[in-house]
């Protein structure tokens, strides 16, 4: 496995080596005598709020397993698609609305290039055809778009490297199923880029829910605090049963230690005559914007400020803000508002902030129509960041969210030491370690806000789910290959606008 546990129990040793009393009293944690009289019984004390009841009224682990009668686990293979769906043209143009339009061309021209990038920008449209497939109704805080492309290495704050999930632009409460379904779907795709066989393909979604439920059962047998803490960082990759894929994984670590704020400011700004340094334009991806538009961003930095912990106000205290440009940013989001600030120290080293709309979840709309309750959402940055510390152990410690020009932002550090392999780019013999990798870390994700016992007492010990999972991933990538064709077709006949190659 590639967890750690971070923190360790006092007192515990081996299991059956000492009574808990003997351990207790090692510990200093209650007094010999007291442990030689004995206990009839523990202290019964009032329910408290926000805790568990003691001693539980049920198993989580029963109730998942009683689930199985209502949604049987061969059922998560179904693909039914309505008659009203909508096609793939209609899907993205409803999904460009309120976008920058002179930006959609270049959306559309991405998600034009191939089956596997068109998926990765039609979140809303595969949540439509989620909301008519069998759920547990188990809810977990979900990525809502746990896309192949969207695991990568990022630095935490002592200089390591982590993996895990990386995109929470769609982030909400949901069915846990969803997000493993899309992981698996895109996995097949992923593997038909990369030119690997259908029987390949397929073992790279039947391996991801595997590696899902195991880890999801791992989690489960843990203490909750070990549970809790586990991290994944690019030194316990290796233990990952992904060998195929180590060589790769190192060379994205090595690359990503080198992406910085320092290096994208040597690349991206200039000297000014004042001794400060300015954004150089680099059209489409990185332009100049007036005073006007650069001050609001600016000045929405106080209420970013106010939306973080105490204790990271002196270290923004120390960098000033020198200058502020748009800059396009990846496929699912190209359209929408994204800036980079500049931020220089008393040395004039370079701090770069990433201050991104952060727009509506896509997948609202379908929960209500899968029967879940909307969530209530009193700012979208907000909803966005919260969602990311929820799913993550390690999260950038300068994530927050503001408010500019009337829109809501998140706001986070840029170029953090962050890397992604390309899944579509790897060998054929590399995509189902990859898809082990990338489902359990799915699943550590999703225990942070759904008991995993629950979801392991559904999951099981066979492979059952693994099947119908892995069926369902090959018709959703069949059904996505066409849903791509049709944009295609729409693109070379002049009916859809796109820019290609950007």
């Amino acid at each position: 496995m590639i967890f750690v546990c971070v923190g360790e129990a006092v007192g515990v040793t081996e299991v059956g080596a000492r009574t808990t009393a003997e351990a207790a009293v090692e510990a200093g944690v209650v007094p010999a005598q007291e442990a030689s009289a004995g206990v009839a019984g523990a202290r019964r004390l009032p329910p408290v709020a926000g805790f568990a009841d003691w001693p539980g009224a049920g198993s989580p682990k029963e109730e998942g397993k009683a689930l199985r009668k209502r949604i049987p686990r061969s059922t998560h293979a179904e693909l039914d698609l309505d008659g009203a769906r909508p096609d793939a043209v209609s899907a993205v143009e409803e999904s460009s609305r309120g976008r920058l339009a002179e930006l959609t061309p270049i959306r559309i021209g991405r998600m034009a290039a191939t089956p596997f990038a068109f998926l990765r920008g039609a979140a809303g449209l595969m949540a439509y055809d989620l909301a008519r497939t069998p759920m547990t109704r188990i809810r977990a805080q979900i990525c809502g778009d746990a896309h192949a492309a969207n695991f990568g290495l990022y630095g935490d704050a002592r200089g390591g490297l982590v993996i895990d999930l990386n995109d929470f632009d769609e982030t909400v409460p949901g069915p846990w199923e969803w997000d493993l379904k899309r992981l698996a779907a895109s996995l097949v795709l992923a593997g038909r880029e990369a030119g690997a066989d259908e029987d390949r393909c397929r073992k790279a979604a039947y391996d991801a829910a595997g590696a899902y439920r195991r880890t999801m059962r791992l989690l489960a047998r843990l203490p909750v605090l070990d549970a809790w803490n586990a991290i994944a960082d690019e030194e316990l990759v290796s233990h990952t049963d992904a060998h195929d894929l180590l060589g790769t994984l190192e060379r994205v670590s090595e690359k990503a230690r080198a992406n910085t704020s320092g290096r994208f400011a040597a690349k991206s700004t200039e000297a000014t005559e004042d001794g400060g340094r300015r954004f150089v334009d680099a059209p489409p991806v990185l332009r100049r914007v007036g005073d006007e538009e650069a001050a609001a961003v600016a000045a929405s930095l106080a209420e970013y400020v106010s939306t973080l912990p105490e204790d990271r106000l002196p270290l923004l205290a120390r960098h000033a803000v020198h200058d502020v440009a748009f800059r396009l940013v990846g496929t699912g989001s190209v359209g929408t508002r994204s800036y980079v600030v500049l931020l220089l120290d008393h040395r004039g080293e370079p701090l770069v902030l990433q201050v991104k709309e952060a727009r509506p979840s896509a997948l609202v709309p379908h929960l209500v129509t899968a029967g879940f309750e909307a969530p209530s959402v009193d700012h979208e940055g907000r909803r966005v960041v919260l969602g990311q510390k929820r799913m993550q152990v390690v999260s950038d410690i300068l994530l927050g969210w503001t408010t500019a020009c009337g829109r809501p932002f998140q706001v986070r550090q840029f170029r953090n030491r962050k890397g992604s392999v390309d899944p579509a780019a790897l060998a054929a013999d590399q995509i189902d370690d990859y898809g082990r990798m990338t489902g359990a870390l799915l699943a550590r994700a999703h225990s942070h806000s759904a008991d995993p016992r629950r979801i392991a007492g559904y999951c099981g010990k066979n492979e059952e789910l693994d099947e119908a999972i892995a069926t369902f991933a090959v018709h959703y990538a069949d059904r996505t290959e066409a849903d791509h064709a049709h944009l295609v077709a729409a693109v070379r006949a002049g009916t859809v606008a796109a820019e290609l190659g950007v």
